[in-house]
């Protein structure tokens, strides 16, 4: 940063710490990428978001940095939020389109209805049929608390490690290398692991609900 760089990748609370520590100008700045702009817009990022970019945006400037927004959703809300930082004439490129077969052609899709109580044991049965014995399969909860309880309860047969927010980075790193591989069978998630996972030969994907 001091030497002066040409693209800076990083995640709203670690950019808005270099400038507000003075180590990092934003006024020159020609290119904006928000990637899973959905995320980023969010409750949770939103303000962090804003703030950064008042930094590199001017109202009403000719002169604002080119904005590129990147999304495998794209909700009506994002769409709106959006055009604050876009300019009138901005183009919307879509390559979904009116398909509606939105998901891959080779996997099967199963929605099988329980109670919470049952909810282990029933993962236990699925893992087992659907995935076997040495298979991999990836279980997403909502809650840090859920994925804890689900990897330690005895009715999952299979090796199982939970992977949340509350764990820290360099853990993540060793839990994820044992998954791939094949150290356990089972990675029970929250959403931080939602997205950018790139794990080979996963037979099984379960959620726990529907997403929200």
């Amino acid at each position: 940063l001091k030497s002066g760089i040409d693209i800076l990748v990083g995640t709203p609370g670690r950019i808005k710490d270099h400038i507000q520590n003075s180590k990092l100008e934003l006024s020159s700045v020609k290119h904006v990428v928000l990637d899973e702009v959905d995320h980023m817009l969010d409750m949770g990022f939103a303000d962090q978001v804003e703030e950064i970019l008042g930094f590199a945006y001017k109202k009403g400037s000719e002169n604002n940095p080119q904005t590129l927004l990147f999304s495998a959703t794209c909700p009506r809300w994002v769409y709106d939020v959006a055009k604050k930082y876009m300019k009138d004439e901005y183009e919307q490129i879509d390559l979904i389109g009116k398909k509606t077969q939105r998901t891959a052609t080779t996997v099967e899709h199963l929605a099988i209805q329980c109670r919470s109580s049952q909810r282990a044991g029933v993962l236990g049965d699925i893992i087992q049929v659907y995935s076997g014995s040495r298979g991999r399969t990836i279980v997403f909860c909502e809650t840090k608390k859920e994925a804890n309880e689900l990897a330690m309860n005895a009715s999952l047969k299979q090796n199982a490690q939970s992977l949340h927010g509350d764990i820290p980075q360099k853990q993540r790193e060793i839990t994820l290398k044992g998954f791939r591989n094949g150290v356990f069978e089972v990675l029970i998630a929250t959403n931080v692991a939602a997205r950018g996972l790139d794990i080979p030969e996963v037979d099984l994907v379960i959620q726990c609900s529907p997403p929200k």
